[in-house]
């Protein structure tokens, strides 16, 4: 038999030989390296026979699917530790995730795992680990894999397997064996235990079979792996960083914003954290102005029919809130466009209007399930920063870029530079292939035209169009999603819009979606963790804070306060009868950019002792000089210096 290697070349091997067995071929260093092999698009275990013909790559801890393969591997070995610590364990599934990997157990009613539990876990993990135990595949009839776990009362396993027999025909099915665990897996699996260089068990959650809230309750135990210590430990220093600066917390601490029971996934926003939201908008709707956008702003309330006729209905009707009024069934907008296009459809529209832009901070519902509801990353009650355009399909380029630029220009404001993702038709959309290809020729051109990088995104297009997403990266690594332009063909022909052409016919607008914050909750608690609640200046909550060493020294510092008020510099002053050393720590931990610190001598002179947030004692001022330069820093919307550690 031949496979092709990825230089091209042929390597001739025996009839049956394995991926283990190529390797060899090759050379003996990766053969000790090789952990599985791709063909045909797909990762297979070393010891799965190749295909003739088909080309070969040989994985390695190099490759992008390793992480994958040991992470699935260590899941394996988290079951095994399991079951021998606690006899009588039913096991489930336990697959590798995006950070690591996980298994959902039921635990014998006697038995209850917490985080305390996992020092132990891991220690038997290691002997598995230790003891180089090969994963080794048998492929059975499933009726007899389904004896085997009736046999060994593992119920999930035999639900599994009937579903398979039930919903795909299947007749036979995998297993896979290390040291004493046997699981039901489709693999792969690297060829042993030992190829897990580091790993950790990092919580316990509790996790409904299949997800299902009327199913039985499960332990999921979570953990990672990686291919080296140092690997593991910096995602470790990431993860508490990530614990540092999480929102919620940071969020209560300064006062931003809470939640209730009583409106689940609707934060209630706080005196400062209103500040940081009414700048965003005031920010938002500046630059929406100067860039030719008109406001508006539509309900949220609506017939059915809109969300039928939009095509919502039928793709988002299990997220969307429903209540009749006066026997008519009306839903909560879950996106304005379609709001937006009743205000475009009022006029008759001719070629010399377009483009039309429209922004509206939209407020949307979602219903989210409660199981993923996080803060302010993700909710039901959410405000778009939402912008819908117009325009002719010569104008559309001209306008996406437009769109982008806009987006560069925010972001740098914040100090992100964005990646961009240009995702295509997925499976489940509207309108015709023509209209698809259009559009996604469209943004390819725009992207070409402003020779901008980006990558490729296959099949995660909105349901009406494809989209150019904007990414950012965040100071501890973290990937976030901010802005997206989405270029729709298809719902300008559903709802019947036009416009009067030059030569006074009528033709079809095409419709820009576009949103670059992305909804201003979530914006606001990606700033929040981004910045580690240490705000910019013009966004801080509270700028300044004046800080009275004694009694005598209030009354200056009142008019302190005063004079930075006048030159629009939001300030407080600390009147408590607290050492001034009991303020400053106080300042410290609500993070406040500035601490002016006033006592006889800065009273006599008509000065000011200023402190740095993090910085410390950057000298004394002059009150009107001070006042002009933060007013300066304040309208500069300066960038900040991100802390690497907050803790």
């Amino acid at each position: 038999m031949q496979v092709e290697l990825p230089d091209g070349s042929t390597l001739e091997l025996p009839e049956g030989a394995t991926g283990a067995d190529a390797a060899r071929a090759i050379g003996e260093g990766l053969a000790r390296a090789a952990l599985a092999v791709r063909q045909d698009g797909q990762v297979r275990d070393l010891a799965a026979p190749l295909e003739d013909g088909a080309p070969l790559e040989i994985i390695t801890a190099r490759s992008p699917d390793a992480l994958e393969l040991i992470r699935h591997d260590a899941a394996h070995v988290l079951a095994t530790a399991v079951t021998e610590l606690y006899p009588g364990t039913k096991v489930s599934i336990g697959p590798p995730i995006e950070d690591g990997f996980y298994y959902d157990f039921e635990f014998p009613e006697d038995v209850t795992v917490g985080e305390a539990d996992l020092p132990r876990i891991e220690e038997a993990m290691r002997s598995h680990i230790h003891a180089d135990e090969r994963f080794e595949r048998t492929d059975i009839p499933a009726g007899d894999a389904l004896k085997r776990f009736v046999e060994e009362d593992q119920p999930y396993k035999v639900e599994l397997i009937e579903d398979l027999v039930r919903d795909q025909g299947v007749d036979t099915v995998s297993l896979y064996r290390n040291g004493p665990f046997t699981d039901l897996c489709r693999g792969p699996h690297g060829p042993a235990t030992k190829r897990i260089k580091a790993f950790k068990l990092t919580s316990v959650a509790g996790a409904y079979w299949r997800g299902d809230s009327n199913r039985q309750m499960l332990t999921r135990i979570y953990g990672t792996a990686f291919l080296s210590q140092e690997d593991l430990d910096s995602h470790l220093e990431r993860l508490e960083q990530a614990r540092a600066r999480d929102h919620r917390r940071l969020g209560r601490e300064l006062g931003l914003f809470m939640f209730s029971d009583l409106s689940p996934g609707s934060p209630f926003w706080q005196p400062a954290g209103m500040t940081i939201w009414n700048d965003l908008t005031d920010l938002w709707r500046a630059e929406n102005l100067r860039r030719g956008y008109r406001e508006v702003k539509t309900p949220i309330l609506y017939d059915v029919e809109l969300w039928k006729q939009s095509g919502h209905w039928e793709k988002y009707r299990e997220n969307m809130y429903f209540t009749d009024v006066e026997e008519r069934a009306m839903g909560l907008k879950p996106m304005n466009c379609p709001a937006h296009i009743q205000i475009y459809r009022e006029e008759r529209r001719s070629y010399r209007d377009l483009p039309i832009r429209y922004s509206e901070a939209g407020l949307v519902h979602r219903h989210e399930p409660s199981g993923v509801l996080h803060g302010l990353l993700r909710v039901r009650h959410i405000t778009q920063d939402d912008a819908h355009i117009f325009c002719t399909g010569e104008q559309v380029e001209d306008e996406v870029i437009d769109c982008l630029d806009f987006g560069f220009f925010l972001y740098e404001i914040f100090g992100f530079d964005p990646r961009l993702e240009l995702s295509t038709r997925p499976d489940v959309r509207i309108g015709s292939d023509e209209m698809w290809d259009a559009a996604e020729s469209a943004l390819e051109s725009a992207l070409r035209r402003k020779g901008l990088e980006y990558e490729l995104n296959e099949g995660d297009g909105a349901f009406y169009g494809p989209k150019i997403d904007l990414h950012m990266t965040d100071s501890i690594g973290r990937s976030w999603q901010l802005g997206t332009v989405q270029l729709d063909y298809s719902m300008p022909e559903r709802f019947g819009l036009e416009y009067t052409g030059a030569d006074n016919a009528e033709h079809r607008p095409v419709m820009i979606h576009r949103a670059l914050l992305g909804s201003f909750e979530r914006f606001i608690g990606i700033l929040v963790e981004h910045y580690a609640g240490e705000f910019p200046l013009w966004l801080a909550p509270v700028q300044a804070m004046v800080l009275p060493i004694a009694d005598r020294h209030v009354e200056y510092a009142r008019r302190v306060r005063d004079e930075l008020a006048a030159s629009g510099i939001r300030v407080e002053v600390d009147e408590r009868t607290e050492s001034v050393g009991r303020k400053i720590r106080d300042g410290e931990v609500r993070k406040i950019p500035y601490m002016l610190v006033l006592g006889d001598r800065e009273q006599e002179a008509g000065r000011v002792s200023v402190r740095r947030h993090r910085e410390g004692d950057v000298g004394d001022r002059d009150l009107a000089e001070l006042a002009r330069s933060l007013a300066a820093e304040i309208a500069e919307k300066r960038a900040p210096a991100v802390p690497d550690n907050p803790l």
